[in-house]
């Protein structure tokens, strides 16, 4: 469950299958000063899926573009040659997504809910499904069968309404898992494998691969068709499910590959062994000190298990795979199972972090190619088959997905910074000589914008901790930046509370437009962020309000003295999610130096927090236990006892919260506790409420408000 800043390629989905009906294109905005503005950022256009044909000379992608007057998206598709220009294929006023190739010259796509077939050069279009239904699809490699996920009934956390009542809107609750992230659980979705025909049409009914199981494949509530994949030979079926329900699965993160046959329809399970019991635990207490973790869990996979991959060849399947249950957090390893010996083996054991991507190479020695955090920064690196590590780019950028080229020779994967939005890059890679390593950019959809725009700089800073450890933090400096003047400055504070502080682009928490504004942007990758060994992650977990908020203070404390740019007496403290608890906590300890605060979809009252969320395991993992346990474990009591609503005695600085009502990972009440106490207090407050959105914000005029919001709230305390 990380309070996670959503990444700029989930963002960019949106509510892309909802919002269909206006023509939006690309946006030819005029800048006349130089300046990012709330509008500007809106009129990007956001790179999102996409496929290298079969013979690799050709590359469909997919962009979304946003109207602010319409509040309306759509998903356009673009095909270009690897060497050459791209050329538009969507033409209607319907979005058109998940782009991917049956063939050389046949691109399949989904629009309104069914499948469509056109040629390469956008020709030749045909429906291929008529059910409105599809969620997400994966054509065979022989092309004769394909993937589709639907979503079938679920009653097993709420009771059917009633066939005389059908326009009640109440619902009877009878287990847990009953909504998750934005939503409650009435459907789940399912994979169903069909048979193609003449023209790739869907030929019959399908086969539900799960039927008869109350379980979801995809996993909520993000998982996509990532998380399956066919064999080679087109025979089998891997797929990501956590087979649990109710109870068992608000308090688990224990997730399997399994591997299924589509001739004899039968399933087996790759993760455990047949004899496999899980433990009894206490689904109120960490499962950190239960006998679940009893030293067999990589031998059981016990944690996370995800995104399975065949090799080329057929004979191995890698995933993503967590040590531990009930930690969201882990690090993220690459397990690679071997389907003629049974053999597991964990590649990734000397990188001390997580991967986030990867894929297979296409040569014989079964390289794999992935994307790992390390000091603040998303790049490449190459395993083997014996785990010898290669890091084929060292940049200040973020590396946010990859693909294998069916040369064999080149990758292409999407990239950004701070400074500038997702494009698709060709890399040649190079394992002998990594600095040899060639990396060319394919598409340049925000040019036309970024051109006109003064860009801001950035800068890496080390520092010592209170406990003697060396912190990165980067700084991010207003563009046509004076060393002679002084800046208002602020905190930036990072949700998860374990996602790194590398360098994305949010079109939410931007700080290209931040530092637009004239702000010097603090961003600190204090303890509990990836990319600096496990045992940096781990420090946070039990212990929110102890070394990571010195952390803060120690990033914020040597800007201000050391940098002489920076105005000490114009300090804000800004963030999300956890980063929002961040804000509610420094609120309370922070002796002035803050002149405001801004708190977006964070944790105010961990005991009812508790309570409130869905994800119960995160809540289990990051405070030790409930709270109402006696006696309490030493870090519960710590947790419980420093939550930021026992510390408002000590708010004495204005603050914005803000919230979104259909977040269900952290409640928009927890913000309205927040305001409401700043205003019992008598503490200058503001408090912007959400009522259709969840823990981000998607809609574009919503977007913009929050934005302006934002800029001026602090504009009124530090400027």
């Amino acid at each position: 469950m990380k309070f996670i800043i959503a990444a700029s390629l989930l963002m960019m989905a949106g509510n892309a299958k909802c919002e269909e009906s206006v023509k939006i294109g690309k946006q030819n905005v005029s800048v006349t000063d130089g300046r990012m503005t709330p509008e500007v950022l809106w009129a990007m256009g956001r790179i999102g899926g996409y496929a290298a044909s079969p013979d690799g000379t050709k590359i469909v992608y997919q962009v979304g573009y946003y109207s602010v007057k319409a509040n309306k998206s759509q998903q356009k598709l673009f095909i270009r040659p690897v060497k050459g220009e791209p050329q538009l294929l969507t033409t209607g006023g319907k979005s058109e997504t998940d782009p991917q190739w049956i063939d050389n010259e046949t691109i399949a796509f989904t629009t309104g809910g069914d499948i469509w077939a056109m040629k390469a050069d956008g020709t030749g279009r045909r429906q291929l499904t008529k059910s409105g239904d599809v969620e997400g699809f994966k054509f065979s490699p022989d092309g004769k069968k394909v993937i589709i996920i639907k979503s079938i009934p679920y009653t097993g956390s709420i009771k059917a309404k009633p066939d005389d009542l059908p326009q009640t809107t109440g619902r009877v609750v009878t287990d847990l898992m009953y909504r998750h992230w934005d939503h409650y659980v009435e459907t789940i979705p399912h994979p169903f494998v069909y048979n193609v025909g003449d023209g790739f049409a869907v030929a019959d009914n399908g086969k539900d691969i799960l039927e008869g199981e109350p379980y979801e494949c995809p996993m909520e509530p993000f998982g996509g068709v990532e998380q399956l994949a066919w064999s080679p030979d087109s025979k089998q079926i891997a797929y990501t499910c956590r087979k649990k329900t109710g109870v068992q699965y608000s308090i688990s993160t224990d997730s399997d590959i399994y591997l299924y046959d589509v001739a004899t329809k039968t399933t087996r399970n790759l993760c455990k062994p047949a004899d496999y019991e899980a433990p009894e635990v206490d689904v109120t207490r960490t499962l950190r000190n239960q006998a679940v973790n009893d030293g067999d869990n990589l031998k059981n996979n016990v944690g996370y298990d995800q995104n399975p991959q065949f090799s080329p060849d057929g004979r191995y399947i890698a995933w993503l795979s967590m040590e531990r249950d009930g930690y969201e957090s882990d690090r993220q390893r690459l397990c690679r199972y071997d389907l003629q010996t049974g053999e597991k083996k964990y590649l990734t054991e000397a990188f001390d972090s997580s991967v986030d991507d990867f894929c297979w190479s296409d040569n014989k020695d079964a390289q794999i190619y992935f994307i790992g955090v390390w000091h603040a920064t998303e790049n490449l690196y190459a395993i083997g088959t014996k785990g010898e590590l290669v890091q084929l780019t060292e940049t200040w950028t973020d590396y946010g997905s990859l693909q294998m080229m069916n040369d064999g020779q080149h990758l292409l994967a999407e990239r950004h910074c701070y400074t500038a939005p997702a494009d698709l890059y060709l890399v040649t890679p190079n394992t002998k000589k990594p600095a040899k390593t060639v990396v060319e950019q394919l598409t340049f959809e925000n040019k036309h914008i970024l051109d006109q725009l003064d860009k801001p700089s950035v800068q890496q800073r080390w520092v010592t901790t209170t406990d003697g450890k060396k912190m990165l933090y980067w700084v991010v400096l207003p563009p046509n930046f004076d060393e002679t003047k002084k800046y208002p400055t602020l905190l930036f504070c990072e949700g998860g509370p374990q996602s790194p502080v590398s360098q994305f682009w949010s079109y939410r928490w931007n700080f290209f437009i931040m530092a637009s504004q004239g702000y010097v942007i603090v961003a600190p990758n204090r303890r509990g962020l990836p990319g600096f060994g496990q045992e940096w992650l781990e420090e946070i977990s039990g212990d929110w309000t102890g070394q990571c908020m010195k952390d803060y203070l120690t990033a914020i404390d040597d800007a201000a003295t050391n940098l002489p740019y920076v105005d000490k007496d114009k300090l804000a403290a800004v963030g999300a999610s956890f980063g929002g608890f961040s804000v509610y906590y420094l609120a309370g300890i922070h002796e002035k130096r803050f002149k405001c605060f801004i708190a977006h979809d964070g944790a105010f009252n961990l005991a009812s927090m508790y309570l409130e969320t869905e994800e119960n395991w995160f809540s289990n993992w990051e405070y030790d236990e409930a709270y109402w346990h006696r006696p309490q474990m030493p870090n519960a009591k710590k947790t419980y006892h420093d939550s930021p609503h026992k510390m408002v005695e000590n708010w004495d600085t204005p603050i914005l919260c803000i919230h979104g009502e259909k977040d269900y990972r952290i409640c928009y009440t927890q913000g309205m506790q927040a305001f409401n106490a700043a205003r019992m207090k008598g503490i200058e407050a503001e408090l912007l409420l959400f009522p259709d959105e969840n823990h981000w914000v998607l809609k574009p005029q919503n977007g913009i408000l929050w934005q302006r919001t934002y800029f001026d709230w602090l504009a009124r305390w530090l400027k």
